[in-house]
């Protein structure tokens, strides 16, 4: 079944009691919050509360403030929970939900000095007034590619919640995400929070300096799961029901990353295969996306002619996890460690920086590995520093429509399909 407003307001609070994220529907009258719920996973991994050990200190990039909006609160509270209003490049601007409720708590935590009713509300007045230089869009999986395109052709920036497109139907979508990024130079980045969990951050800089040589073999995992005969959308409410059934590698970049992230390079073709449970509510195939796995394991053909293997599961019992390994022909890296050769063929990495860096004073990094902040400075700083995100449109799209491909193959039974690429 679905959330209804009172089980959504108990989410909320929950949130907020949990001191991980801010639930901005938390500041609702007292008589509408409910019941305390779980913390939904990865809001509860604030491995970076502080800097790391070894980390280097926050310098100071620019003087110039970047103007954002913010447009999502809803029952993960992604909106606030992205150290937004704690950042000295920002200026949060305007806020917006299509909750008034939400709409308002959101507003008063990143301290907005504009609302709005929705999201295209938003970016039509604040492009008109010339107001806004970027928008981040934390609103349900099914409207990211919509308004995302919508902000671009509005000449604004573009950070969005994962995935960056949403479904067979919107890979035409994300061809034309391309296609702006292209065309007006704007940044565009997908907020996966992989890429800046301290293994993957690692796993890059390694990668980036050679000492992991060709990647021959990768592999991550996204596990959350949900009780059986449970609600079928994952314990979590979803806007218009979109979690309801929802096929795994629809929202593949949680073990799609340890790849993508880690290169930001791209897969070529897959062969998937799905897992029916009959103690899974999905009544072979009874819903709207016709779906009938809880869980699907992807084999992916990688650009450099190497192979990952990268499992979503939503029936797993008891144990959920976002993680991954590299192994590569000088090295891999795997449980927190990097591992090479002996002897003369060793590999040394004492001249890479491994550590991810210090965030702005007031900045924590936040939920899902510490995660949350270093995403939301990558952006200001490609916006600032004129560069490239780590999660670029490149990265995003390659991320997220190999998903979507390999749970087309999963319903062909495993057929290797081929998968569309995205290169500027």
């Amino acid at each position: 079944m679905e959330m209804n407003r009172r089980d959504f307001f108990a989410a909320s609070a929950a949130f907020a009691a949990s001191g991980v994220a801010f639930s901005g529907c938390a500041s609702a009258p007292k008589g509408e919050v409910a019941a305390k719920a779980p913390v939904i996973q990865g809001f509860d991994e604030e491995m970076c509360a502080v800097p790391p050990p070894g980390a280097r200190p926050f310098v100071p990039f620019s003087d110039r403030k970047v103007r954002v909006g913010i447009a999502g609160c809803g029952v993960c509270s992604f909106g606030a929970a992205f150290e937004y209003d704690k950042h000295p490049n920002i200026d949060v601007v305007a806020a917006t939900d299509l909750d008034p409720v939400c709409c308002s708590a959101l507003a008063r935590a990143l301290k907005a000095k504009r609302t709005y009713q929705s999201c295209e509300e938003m970016i039509k007045a604040e492009a008109k007034a010339g107001t806004m230089d970027a928008v981040y869009i934390a609103t349900d999986a099914p409207s990211h590619a919509r308004l995302a395109i919508m902000a671009l052709e509005h000449g604004m920036h573009v950070c969005v919640a994962v995935p960056a497109v949403f479904g067979i139907e919107q890979v035409e979508d994300a061809h034309r995400i391309l296609e702006l990024v292209r065309k007006t130079h704007l940044v565009y980045q997908m907020n996966e929070t992989t890429a800046f969990r301290p293994n993957c951050y690692a796993m890059r800089e390694l990668y980036k300096a050679g000492k992991l040589g060709t990647i021959v073999y990768s592999e991550g995992e996204y596990f959350h799961p949900h009780p059986p005969k449970a609600s079928p959308s994952l314990g979590i409410g979803s806007y218009g029901g979109w979690r309801r059934a929802l096929p795994p590698q629809y929202y593949p970049t949680h073990s799609n990353g340890y790849y993508t992230c880690v290169t930001g390079k791209a897969f070529t073709e897959v062969s998937c295969m799905g897992v029916r449970n009959s103690e899974r509510p999905y009544k072979g195939g009874d819903n709207r996306y016709g779906n009938e796995f809880a869980d699907e394991c992807a084999l992916f053909r990688t650009e450099e002619g190497g192979m990952s293997r990268m499992i979503v599961s939503w029936g797993t019992s008891g144990h959920g996890a976002e993680d991954g390994r590299v192994y590569g022909t000088n090295g891999c890296y795997r449980d927190g460690k990097f591992k090479t050769w002996g002897g003369p063929y060793a590999v040394k990495i004492d001249d890479v920086d491994t550590v991810k860096y210090a965030l702005p004073p007031g900045m924590r990094g936040m939920g899902h590995g510490g995660s949350h902040g270093y995403l939301t400075d990558d952006f200001i700083r490609a916006i600032l520093l004129k560069r490239s995100p780590v999660v670029n449109v490149e990265v995003a799209l390659a991320t997220t429509v190999a998903g979507i491909i390999a749970h087309q193959s999963a319903m062909k039974g495993g057929e290797l399909m081929k998968i569309p690429q995205f290169k500027l």
